[in-house]
């Protein structure tokens, strides 16, 4: 990746590029421990459009930014004409005569492809409801600082909704040679279309993708375990519903009795605990998933570093 590119799907990225920016988050991860400045900007501005709301995306890259050495400017739907219908395409060239790259969180994936078409600084998707790239790159961070450098062959079992989260799993364990593994309910599989391409990127990179409705089954041999929410946010009417179709397809002790020694359990929180997860496991990984947690803002800092 260099200046000026941008960043909106993993699947874009060729394997050395997803490997540039994993080395880098862990230099600048490295150096924010140590206290040494990871100041590499110069007074840029990133403009975040929150058209759906966060915790730790707001916070990580307002903190990620100011600690580059530039500046946040937070914008939310009702602070744009977006909210009253200006096209997505004027406030792309509006933003880009003041702001040196463009950050959004939304919920329909072509509202990012739109804005990084008309826009003329780098455009980062930090999620739409087909995707969350900074979250899944995050997560290959939290995986090699547990399992070290040589993912090559781990296995990383996704359990629930064939979401957002799994789509970008299963791109990033595509591109980095993993053997990606996903149970859920009938009906509830990943995006066929993702499958597909991250079938073709596992080809090259020596990993697999399997998608399987027997959460036992899709957790055998597991190194690493992953799971969400039931209900995505924009879902909250199907709350209900989701907690019975999902039932069976909880993170839990029994299935990870069938792992490789030694698993560890990620989750990209909020997490509702003896639901997708049980507070047993989710304490004994707590290290874990909040390291994961904060390596958002460390990878966050490389991705801006690197385009922008």
């Amino acid at each position: 990746m260099k200046k000026g590119d941008d960043f909106i799907s993993i699947h874009d990225l060729s394997t050395e590029e997803v490997w540039q920016l994993l080395d880098l988050a862990a230099d600048l991860k490295q150096k924010a421990k140590s206290r040494h400045s990871s100041s590499l900007f110069t007074r840029q501005n990133l403009g975040l459009i929150f058209e759906k709301a966060s915790t730790r995306t707001r916070v990580s890259f307002e903190t990620g930014i100011y600690q580059l050495g530039g500046q946040g400017l937070f914008l939310s739907g009702r602070d744009l004409q977006i909210g009253r219908g200006e096209p997505i395409k004027d406030t792309a060239r509006v933003l880009s005569r003041y702001v040196d790259g463009i950050m959004i969180r939304t919920f329909a994936h072509d509202t990012v492809l739109e804005l990084a078409e008309y826009a003329s600084v780098p455009v980062i998707n930090a999620l739409t409801d087909l995707l969350h790239p900074c979250q899944a790159m995050a997560d290959m961070m939290t995986a090699i600082e547990y399992k070290g450098k040589d993912l090559k062959g781990k296995k990383l079992t996704f359990i629930g909704d064939g979401n957002n989260m799994a789509h970008s799993l299963m791109f990033a364990c595509a591109k980095l040679g993993l053997n990606f593994a996903f149970a859920g309910p009938k009906g509830y599989e990943p995006n066929p279309d993702i499958i597909a391409k991250a079938e073709a990127d596992a080809k090259q990179s020596g990993g697999s993708v399997e998608i399987l409705n027997d959460p036992m089954a899709a957790a055998k041999n597991a190194d690493i375990f992953y799971t969400d929410v039931f209900a995505s946010m924009g879902q909250e009417s199907e709350y209900e519903e989701r907690l019975q179709i999902f039932k069976g397809f909880q993170v839990n002790s029994q299935l990870l009795s069938v792992a490789n020694t030694d698993p560890i359990v990620m989750h990209c929180l909020p997490a509702h605990r003896e639901e997708e997860i049980t507070d047993e496991v989710f304490e004994a990984q707590a290290n874990v998933i909040f390291d994961e947690a904060e390596n958002r803002l460390h990878m966050q800092k490389a991705i801006m570093a690197t385009i922008m």
